[in-house]
């Protein structure tokens, strides 16, 4: 009961020029380009669409971020649902059956559940229904479990997730920033994967 009440406390607290010289015009659209270069890595809804791997400067309001601390104490698949969004490079997902064919073999946080492709800006909406489906049924078993969204360091597919899973109504969804890696880094083992089949 002492660690419940530890983890919940844990759990619970948020988290954390233009030139008039010649050329000058010239030089003027090359900076306004330069300066709009970052608007196009995310969408009009603020979702990140280009360069996933990459550093990750911002919060995925109004998702939380989770600690690796706190992560740790969490038992995937026991008071917690872990959500790996990492996608499956090279893999191909038949529409017909929902099974995913050339799958890379894949180590993830053991108890997670991967859902490929599902952290990008504009997710497949029947992918995306996957996750959605997977959240109510463990919740409807376990109202009270935070869901864990994660890929890899410095990954944005992670953040995508968590801040969708946040803006359609869900509560208590946490956003893992160093995911795989850092649970492999903290020492705990990882597990082999198969991506979770999503029915057409």
């Amino acid at each position: 009961m002492r660690r419940r009440q530890a983890l919940t406390l844990t759990l619970g607290a948020p988290a954390a020029l233009l030139g008039t010289l010649p050329g000058a015009a010239g030089a003027a659209r090359g900076q306004d380009a330069a300066a709009a270069a970052p608007a196009a890595l995310f969408d009009a809804d603020g979702f990140r669409q280009a360069r996933y791997r990459a550093p990750v400067d911002r919060a995925p309001d109004p998702a939380r971020r989770l600690t690796l601390a706190a992560a740790l104490q969490l038992r995937p698949g026991h008071d917690a649902l872990f959500l790996d969004v990492l996608p499956a490079e090279g893999a191909r997902r038949d529409p017909g059956t929902g099974v995913w064919r050339g799958v890379p073999p894949h180590q993830t946080i053991p108890g997670a559940r991967w859902f490929p492709e599902v952290g990008r800006a504009a997710p497949d909406p029947v992918l995306w229904r996957g996750v959605l489906d997977a959240v109510a049924a463990a919740r409807k078993r376990h109202p009270d479990w935070p869901v864990v969204v994660f890929c890899r360091a410095d990954c944005w597919m992670g953040w995508n997730a968590a801040r969708r899973l946040a803006l359609a109504g869900l509560p208590n969804v946490w956003w893992q920033p160093e995911g795989i890696d850092g649970w492999h880094d903290a020492g705990r083992a990882l597990a082999a994967a198969d991506p979770v089949t999503v029915a057409p």
